[in-house]
């Protein structure tokens, strides 16, 4: 058996985000499916100031939607997720996930993350009808 000195091992399959790993600034978690990645729960998006946050997904499919608009979102953008690619989306820049039942994302993050340094916005009649149209056909 390896130390855990030499390596440690996480895996997480419940349901929703679970943080992994936490070195110093950073995290790794894990968003599984919840509910409310589903296109018609989707009802906010979220953006942070001052950091970076990296999504890959790893099993199953998802679209992250990336928008603009100041000081609420404006415009959505959908990103098809591939898995094993990294989206990197910046800061100041608004965004959710739809996934489906089986999916799963690897997320990196700064470790303070959390809703004292995060912004929220909720979306328009028109912007939950555009995520409705524009994410996974089932």
């Amino acid at each position: 058996m390896i130390k855990k000195e030499l390596l440690e091992v996480y895996s997480y399959k419940g349901d929703g985000f679970k943080p992994l790993v936490v070195y110093k600034s950073w995290r790794v978690a894990i968003l599984n499916f919840i509910d409310e990645l589903e296109p018609e729960n989707i009802g906010r998006v979220e953006r942070h100031p001052e950091t970076d946050e990296v999504f890959v997904l790893t099993r199953g499919e998802g679209v992250l939607f990336v928008g603009e608009g100041k000081p609420e979102v404006k415009k959505l953008y959908p990103q098809v997720m591939e898995e094993g690619v990294i989206y990197n989306v910046k800061p100041q820049t608004w965004h959710t996930i739809e996934l489906t039942r089986n999916a799963s994302v690897l997320i990196v993050e700064n470790a303070d993350t959390g809703e004292k340094n995060s912004e929220y916005c909720d979306l328009s009649p028109e912007l939950k009808q555009f995520i409705r149209s524009n994410g996974l056909k089932k």
